[in-house]
């Protein structure tokens, strides 16, 4: 038996809400099976952690967390300290220093949710986006000069390598080929931004070339939004840049209900460190403390790392425990137009885990 050693770092926000309720989720699950176990690990690192040391993370935190088999993370943002610096300082540092290349954010209507395309039924909306995680547009270069003149300049230098938008085109193709419908879009914007994303466009056709399985298409970013809106059911694995699929990954978890619910996976495919989950909802300072926060998408994210970690059949049980949940109502958080708390929903998840014990 496989003892899976899982860092959680709550971060930020609703952040520190929902990483326990996730981390005690784990727990439910692993209390029905005797054969999955995890060993848990909190880091305190955020923006008290700042107030505290000036710094997000320690310097050492990336060698604390590398003989990890994963990381549950909650949220980087606090309305005290800056927002690069709580990105900058935490999370990009983790997924830039672990590698953590392929962002891959599921999106589907779950049951019992109501999406705001009226005329989408829940089959409709299946997507897989891939985003590019490592540079991009948030390569992090660029700079200002003369600052507080007249003549004050700013740039941000999106840095887009080919080894680099290579490899995240075949990881999507790659993950197109395992889904049923074996279709990608690649989304570009190379009719304005005529040198990184033309070449972003040519190297998207040479991977092609390796997966005649797979029927692809290309879309520009614009008309991508548009598409999701008024023909989701045409799109399945989408791919896309750093920032074309941190915009479109938003719209996608708004479509299908409520940003509270979506997943991400910050993956490392080569498994060399390890690979981060976590919710997209961000650390909501307004309701933090409240025991609003939606707790699923932490959830959705959890499934996402037992995947990771060589367990399909425990995430298909948490999967579908977080599915009897959400076909309540009654166990819809205030995102979703319920009134259900944190804890309710969180205990909902378990009970329904252990209606399903393997003992």
């Amino acid at each position: 038996m496989k003892i899976h050693r899982i860092a959680t770092i709550p971060g930020d926000g609703i952040g520190k809400e929902v990483v326990p309720a996730g981390r005690r989720v784990l727990e439910a699950l692993a209390a029905t099976d005797p054969a999955l176990r995890f060993e848990f690990e909190d880091f305190d690192w955020g923006g008290d952690y700042y107030r505290r040391h000036g710094r997000m993370m320690p310097e050492d935190g990336l060698d604390r967390l590398r003989g990890k088999d994963a990381i549950l993370f909650g949220s980087a943002g606090d309305p005290d300290i800056p927002d690069h610096v709580t990105l900058w300082g935490l999370r990009l540092r983790i997924c830039q220093g672990f590698d953590q290349y392929a962002n891959v954010r599921p999106t589907r209507i779950l049951p019992g949710i109501d999406s705001p395309l009226k005329r989408c039924a829940p089959g409709d909306l299946d997507w897989v986006i891939v985003r590019e995680n490592s540079e991009g547009e948030y390569s992090g270069a660029g700079g200002r000069v003369h600052q507080g003149f007249p003549n004050e300049a700013a740039t941000d230098v999106t840095i887009m390598t080919r080894s680099g938008v290579e490899r995240i085109i075949r990881y999507a193709f790659e993950l197109a080929r395992t889904r049923p419908r074996k279709q990608l879009t690649v989304v570009s914007k190379s009719n304005a931004q005529r040198h990184a994303m033309v070449m972003w466009d040519e190297i998207a056709v040479s991977v092609s070339r390796d997966f005649p399985d797979v029927k692809w298409d290309k879309e520009l970013v614009d008309a991508a939004t548009a598409r999701m809106v008024n023909r989701p059911a045409t799109l399945d694995t989408i791919v896309a840049t750093n920032l074309h699929a941190d915009i479109l990954s938003d719209l996608a978890a708004a479509l299908a209900g409520s940003l509270g619910i979506a997943p991400t996976g910050n993956i490392d495919p080569q498994r060399r460190f390890p690979s981060m989950f976590e919710p997209i909802h961000g650390s909501a300072f307004d309701i933090m403390g409240k025991g609003l926060a939606n707790p699923v998408g932490t959830f959705w994210s959890a499934v996402m790392l037992l995947e990771h970690v060589g367990e399909p059949a425990a995430a298909s049980r948490l999967m579908a425990a977080i599915e009897k949940v959400t076909a309540d109502p009654s166990l819809h958080t205030r995102d979703l137009g319920g009134s259900a708390t944190t804890e309710q929903v969180t205990s909902a998840v378990c009970n329904a885990l252990g209606a399903g014990s393997h003992r």
